[in-house]
């Protein structure tokens, strides 16, 4: 399998698909990551299996709880954005999100956006999010 990461991510995350193991200024404390993981992935069967959300609104709030919980060094918002595609494409068939269709890594109008559709979330209001991901 690390072979795979390298082949995907480059040498620079030799590290990829490993959780962090020490505690950042964001993210939850390292020792309970994979238990945050696990009550985020049954919150989400959850979802998927009750309609609770739309299923646009289930692959945001699927990202975004993985942003929150923030599991790895590096990498953390491309992942949750990539498994939020995912979800879109293989479970609902659906396009993928444009995610504002810019660089969010480098810091930009577009990254900011992001960040605040992300805090706003944070606080539970979904909807900048949601519209941001729609390239809104």
């Amino acid at each position: 399998m690390k072979d795979l990461h390298r082949e995907m991510f480059g040498d620079v995350w030799i590290w990829a698909g490993e959780f962090r193991h020490s505690d950042k200024s964001i993210g939850v404390d390292w020792r309970i990551i994979s238990v945050e993981i696990k009550k985020l992935l049954d919150n989400c069967y959850y979802w998927l299996g009750n309609k609770t959300f739309s299923e646009e609104e289930i692959a945001i709030r699927l990202s975004h709880g993985l942003v929150k919980i923030h599991p790895f060094v590096n990498g953390n918002g491309r992942h949750s954005r990539l498994i939020a595609d995912i979800m879109m494409e293989k479970v609902f068939y659906k396009d993928i999100f444009s995610w504002g269709k810019l660089d969010l890594e480098a810091m930009n109008d577009e990254r900011s956006r992001y960040l605040a559709a992300l805090r706003k979330a944070d606080e539970g209001d979904y909807n900048y999010l949601l519209t941001f991901a729609e390239g809104q």
